[in-house]
């Protein structure tokens, strides 16, 4: 089997994709894997906020067409990159077990947030970490931030920041941990959607590949990710405010903890539900319908 698995560019996407072609070459020992780059609008327009390129969908897009178009045989995603729907005739063939899902803050003096001054600069291109800094702590500037793990990191210093926000998963799988100044519970900082989750997407028809990518499927990662996007969908998908969603599995038994907010901060909506593991899907409707009528759809009014 000739195997094409498409990838973005960057240094962390190469790492994850390199990692994924080390799985499926176990998988498929008879399997020549050829690792192809793609550039997404995501990863060429990085002067520019993801909100006014289009939001979530910009660093898969390119990836998707490449899998439609018959260019590559199988795409390597963050799930966390991914919008709520995904194009017909495309399908995740598999969920891999999941990394830290937590953000963590990188600091300049190692200082932890709660002892930031009140006019701390933090670099986000976050929504969803600005507004729940902001919920936290109203008088931090939040400092608009695009580019690769390396580039933001060395933004402390040439754009004068407090810190930086990022994802936990991002920074281990680089191994870059000991930068790490503070891990952020999730009590206070709900992660994104699929964070520290990578998905195997693939054709639809491609059953041959689907079977081989079965083996590399993570089921509690898979339930917790399959609710998480549920209420993501639920929301309307490529929503343009401060999303937030953590399903948590402990044996049959699944916790979905989702979260809207207004985007400097001011208003939080966050609810959780309980249920099993075959209602993941329900879940995400639920928990939707929930926030929406404690305040989200009244928020959502104001941006439309």
């Amino acid at each position: 089997m000739n195997l094409k698995i498409g990838t973005r560019g960057s240094k962390l996407a190469l790492t994850q994709t390199n990692f994924v072609a080390d799985k499926l070459k176990k998988a498929i020992p008879d399997a020549e894997i050829e690792i192809c780059v793609i550039k997404t609008s995501g990863d060429i327009m990085q002067d520019v906020s993801l909100l006014t390129i289009g939001g979530q969908g910009v660093f898969v897009k390119e990836l998707e067409e490449a899998l439609l178009s018959g260019k590559v045989d199988l795409a390597v995603h963050s799930m966390k990159d991914v919008p709520g729907d995904i194009p017909e005739g495309l399908t995740f063939a598999a969920i891999l077990p999941r990394e830290d899902i937590r953000d963590v803050l990188v600091s300049r003096d190692n200082t932890k947030l709660e002892f930031m001054p009140k006019s701390a600069k933090i670099g986000t291109g976050s929504q969803r970490r600005g507004a729940q800094i902001k919920a936290m702590m109203p008088d931090i500037n939040i400092v608009p931030l695009r580019g690769n793990i390396d580039t933001r990191l060395r933004k402390i210093e040439t754009e004068n920041l407090t810190g930086v926000i990022l994802a936990a998963a991002g920074m281990k799988r680089m191994g870059l941990a000991e930068r790490i100044t503070q891990f952020l519970p999730v009590e206070t900082m709900l992660p994104a959607v699929g964070q520290g989750a990578l998905g195997l997407q693939i054709r639809k028809d491609d059953t041959e590949l689907a079977k081989a990518c079965a083996a590399l499927n993570d089921a509690t990662t898979a339930a917790e990710v399959a609710a998480e996007r549920s209420f993501l969908r639920a929301l309307g998908g490529g929503c343009r405010l401060p999303i937030a969603a953590l399903g948590e599995l402990d044996g049959q038994m699944l916790t979905l903890e989702g979260m809207v907010a207004a985007p400097n901060g001011s208003t939080m909506i966050r609810e959780k539900i309980n249920g099993t593991i075959k209602d993941a899907e329900e879940m995400g409707k639920k928990l939707a319908e929930i926030v929406l009528d404690k305040g989200g759809r009244r928020l959502l009014d104001l941006i439309l």
